[in-house]
């Protein structure tokens, strides 16, 4: 069966974009333990379901370069940032994650455009919207860290993590 070529170009992004969401796996699990150890445990479901997430996501752009005949390759991960000196620089780590993979997300699609790979485009429009929602999800927890400036208010805030989890507002989306 005949898989139509990708462009080197779209090729190059989309591989490097599939190891920069493995890579924010290996960050958020690293989010996950840190909040864990300063027992901050609805931070840490949290970090840990955006590793599903963004597994997922990789595996989404895995299975398109497979879909085209192309072997998905995988690089080195390099070690995470590990020791935060406080909940809100742990998040503000976890926002710039989320810009820098909707810089990713971007260089894939313009890529595409460039190449007229309309395929890639489409996989993208999904990635384009589910980047929205990260980086809004991102900025609410920073901002949320920082009025939540003394203890008793961070323990309610980790609280209300675990409520949104709960409550499953941060369900996987049916569209995925």
């Amino acid at each position: 069966m005949s898989h139509p070529k990708i462009p080197a170009k779209v090729l190059a992004e989309l591989q490097r974009q599939l190891n920069q969401e493995l890579g924010a796996a290996h960050t958020y699990r690293a989010l996950a333990f840190w909040c864990e150890e300063q027992n901050l445990k609805g931070f840490a479901r949290y970090f840990h379901k955006q590793i599903d997430d963004e597994q997922r996501h990789a595996d989404k752009i895995a299975a398109h370069l497979i879909d085209r005949g192309v072997l998905p390759e995988t690089g080195a991960l390099a070690a995470p940032r590990h020791s935060f000196k406080s909940l809100l620089e742990a998040v503000l780590h976890a926002q710039a994650l989320e810009q820098s993979n909707t810089q990713g997300v971007h260089g894939v699609y313009e890529a595409a455009l460039e190449a007229k790979d309309y395929s890639a485009q489409v996989l993208m429009h999904w990635f384009i919207k589910e980047q929205v929602e990260e980086e809004q999800w991102s900025t609410e927890m920073v901002e949320r860290a920082e009025g939540a400036s003394c203890a008793g208010g961070m323990s309610d805030l980790d609280r209300h993590i675990e409520r949104y989890l709960a409550q499953g507002v941060f369900a996987d989306d049916p569209k995925s």
